[in-house]
């Protein structure tokens, strides 16, 4: 064997490329989910419709913010959609894909947030997209409940709707991206997750290990690197994993609505929420990476800010009372745990 064919044998595999159409296709695909959980949403409340503003940006792009208020169910909800390009990606992205400085970029991506107006009812997130910016490019999202009284058969539904559509792709993905879910939304001024988690991925491009976060020395990495380099994904596998992902929301919270929607609360409850969204304002404006980098790309701010509750309260030094349901959501809920293999 000669050198020159040695060097070939050893040399690492091409990374995987998107097709001339990827683009368009995942566009389509994330206003598709957009029109599928609007409609599933509407369904499941009874009276609220989602009420639409189409935006265009200035230096490339656009999209269209969906918004329901005073429905049966929900308080204030909002599904958007977006896609923007320009010539040179925010510091928010280039600090983590420093490869991709220097190229222009397109970023696509339907984002969610529910605030229901019963206390009994969490809170729920959800977000894909997808970035190209030269010869790089990657998928990013998940989903995540956060819930104001604890009921364990509700955040078990959740995480086991996700944990099957993550298994449909790769046995490891959920492990994984469960782990970053807890670790990403955390509020370290207050020593606390927002919520009872789901799934969080981001920098997907089918190479290398599967946590690619910001966090070496946690739970995720840690679990990633005993895992080692996993075998490469196609951006196909990549986009058909966020497809099934994105398809699973309404099945993951739809029958937890139907469970708790005719449960009674009063003004205590109603307090606590409100106190507890507190927490959803806090993480949006310091620590989400969606909200910072649509207002580094001078995205339309309504519709970057429309994961703001409609109503809240902040309460100083607010500590619950022992052997009550606030209290058990500190004690127990606030915390990472198996929900995957609860069982009732």
């Amino acid at each position: 064997m000669t050198a020159l064919q040695t060097e070939s044998t050893n040399a690492s595999p091409a990374k995987p490329v998107p097709p001339s159409d990827s683009k368009e296709r995942v566009s389509q695909f994330m206003q598709q989910i957009q029109d599928k959980i609007c409609q599933g949403l509407e369904v499941a409340d009874g009276k609220g419709k989602f009420q639409e503003d189409s935006w265009q940006r200035q230096e490339g792009g656009g999209g269209r913010s969906r918004v329901m208020r005073e429905g049966n169910v929900l308080e204030q909800g909002g599904v958007n959609f977006s896609e923007v390009w320009g010539d040179q990606l925010p510091p928010s992205i280039l600090k983590q894909r420093p490869e991709a400085a220097g190229h222009g970029f397109y970023a696509t991506g339907t984002s969610m947030v529910l605030h229901p107006r019963n206390p009994y009812i969490p809170t729920v997130h959800l977000n894909y997209r997808y970035f190209e910016a030269g010869p790089v490019w990657w998928f990013g999202g998940g989903a995540d409940l956060t819930p104001y009284y604890p009921f364990a058969e509700d955040a078990a539904h959740f995480h086991k709707t996700y944990q099957a559509a993550c298994d449909r792709h790769h046995k490891e993905y959920y492990n994984v991206f469960k782990r970053w879910c807890d670790e990403y939304f955390y509020l370290k001024h207050r020593d606390e997750t927002r919520g009872v988690g789901g799934l969080f991925f981001d920098y997907q491009d089918g190479t290398g290990e599967l946590y690619k976060g910001p966090h070496p020395d946690k739970a995720a990495a840690a679990y990633s690197k005993d895992l080692g380099e996993q075998p490469q994904r196609s951006w196909e596998d990549l986009f058909a994993f966020v497809q099934d992902c994105g398809g699973s929301f309404l099945d993951s919270y739809v029958p937890i609505i139907e469970r708790r929607r005719n449960t009674e609360y009063g003004d205590r409850e109603r307090q606590f929420q409100l106190y507890r969204r507190g927490r959803y304002v806090e993480f949006n404006l310091v620590y989400d990476r969606g909200t910072i980098f649509g207002l580094q790309t001078n995205g339309r701010t309504e519709s970057i800010l429309m994961s703001l509750p409609p109503l809240v309260r902040w309460e100083y030094s607010y500590s619950p009372e022992p052997g009550t349901p606030e209290a058990e959501l500190y004690e127990r809920f606030l915390k990472p745990q198996d929900w995957a293999n609860w069982q009732g």
